[in-house]
This record gives structure tokens, sequence and C-alpha cells, in this order.
């Protein structure tokens, strides 16, 4: 029996920003392996606990283990990946060039024959190999995003943290990133966490956590929220969810 923790637990996890609660007492586990994704609307707090899961974000309250450890442990830095919105390469290089520059500052010990070795695994993951000498500035938008991802993939990640990755992206290109995301877990066994506020993409995904003003609606399978709330799409399911949410906000008043 596998006894190893889940790769995200969360107990009663706040966010303070000034005088407002960001996030308000989420309580949530993400499982190994899979690919679970963060869908609500934009400003419901998605970034906010990526960055606390990642230890980027101040005024955290409750427990956030990731991994086993705190979230911001020291010993996480390699075990996670993070993927924010803007693309996190230099455009005025290659693609090539980014990651070996990003793979001997990850290690900077590193033999040169090992970081090659490295940078061509990642490009064959993300199937940028045919544009490994291109430059950045001339990728499209989906290419950018593989690239990004690419940094991210440096150093084995078991956990890979993606803000918003598919932004802005063609049906095409979005649905290649999903695939990639798939491929990843069930290659690798990497556990994928994908922030969205696009409701179809919902569909993608092994599990939800469903968030509206910062609280948790939802933390199951897409089948089992359709089946709970008895509707056809998971888009129907969290607006039934939120409505629920404020019946019930009204009768406790």
């Amino acid at each position: 029996m596998n006894s190893a923790p889940p790769a995200v637990r969360a107990a009663g996890l706040t966010v303070t920003r000034g005088a407002r609660t960001v996030l308000q007492g989420l309580d949530f586990t993400v499982p190994r392996g899979q690919v679970t994704g963060l869908l609500g609307p934009s400003g419901c707090g998605k970034s906010t606990l990526l960055r606390a899961l990642v230890g980027a974000q101040a005024k955290v309250a409750g427990r956030l283990d990731v991994l086993g450890h705190p979230a911001g442990h020291p010993v996480l830095r390699s075990r996670v990946g993070y993927v924010t919105q803007a693309p996190s390469v230099y455009t005025d290089l290659t693609v090539s060039q980014n990651l070996d520059y990003f793979a001997t500052v990850l290690a900077p010990g590193t033999a040169r024959a090992d970081r090659r070795s490295t940078v061509r695994r990642v490009l064959a993951e993300v199937d940028l190999t045919a544009h490994a000498d291109h430059l950045v500035s001339r990728l499209s938008g989906g290419q950018r995003s593989r690239a990004s991802l690419a940094v991210a993939l440096l150093g084995t990640p078991e956990l890979l943290v993606l803000d918003e990755p598919t932004v802005g992206l063609d049906p095409v290109l979005r649905r290649e990133l999903w695939h990639l995301f798939h491929r990843l877990a069930a290659d690798h066994g990497t556990t994928l966490l994908v922030s969205s506020h696009v409701m179809d993409e919902a569909e993608r995904c092994d599990r939800l956590l469903l968030m509206r003003d910062g609280r948790l609606l939802a933390d199951d399978t897409p089948d089992a929220l359709r089946a709970s709330t008895r509707t056809a799409t998971v888009e129907d399911a969290f607006l039934h969810l939120v409505d629920q949410a404020a019946h019930h906000q009204e009768a406790t008043r």
C-alpha cells in the first residue's frame, strides 16, 4: 500500500491582503500523479492559491503541505515546478539557449554534456526539438507556453503548478497542451495543478477544485460533480453550486 501523503494538503488555508481576506479557510487535497484543475472566474483567488503553494505568498495562515513538507520549504525547490501566466523565458535567446541558461542556474556544477542531455530531454517532452534553435520572439503563443513549461521540467519536478497556461491560445494549441499535461502524468507520474477560468477545460481534468470569491465550492472528479448536481456539464455544475452557496448565505443571514 502506498502511504505517501497527497501532493498537496490544505486545512483552514487563509490568505489576507490588507483588510481583505483573499482565501477563506480552504480545505482540500491534490492526489499524486493526476491532472487537477483549479477552476473559477478571474479574481476568485486562483493565482493567490498557487503562489501560496510555491511559497511566494505573504500572510498565509492555516495548514498547507506540499509533498509532505510545509509550502515554501527549501527541500521543495527542486521538486516543484512553477509556470506563471507570463512566459518565463528570454525572447532574445533561442529555446535551447534559454534552457541551457536555466539548467546552469539550477545546477551550476553540472557537466556540459549532462546539461545538454537534460535540454534535449525536455525539448522532446514538450515537442520543441524542431524549434530548439529558434528565437523565442519568433515562436507562436503555444510554443512560448511550451518553452516556459520546458524550463519548469528541467529539474524533473514531482509537482507542476501552472497558472492559466492556456490563456489566449486557440483551441488546437490548448488541446495540444492538455495532451502534454496528461502525458506527463501518465508517463512520469508527475502531479499537475492547472488553473483556468475556462470552464470547458474542466472536462479535461482528472479532478477539480472549483473556486469562487476566495471560497472552495467543490473538490471532486468531473463525473462525481455532474452526478451530485444532476447536470450535464461541469459548467452547469459550477453554476448550480454558486446558486446553492448564495441560497445558503441568504438563509444564514
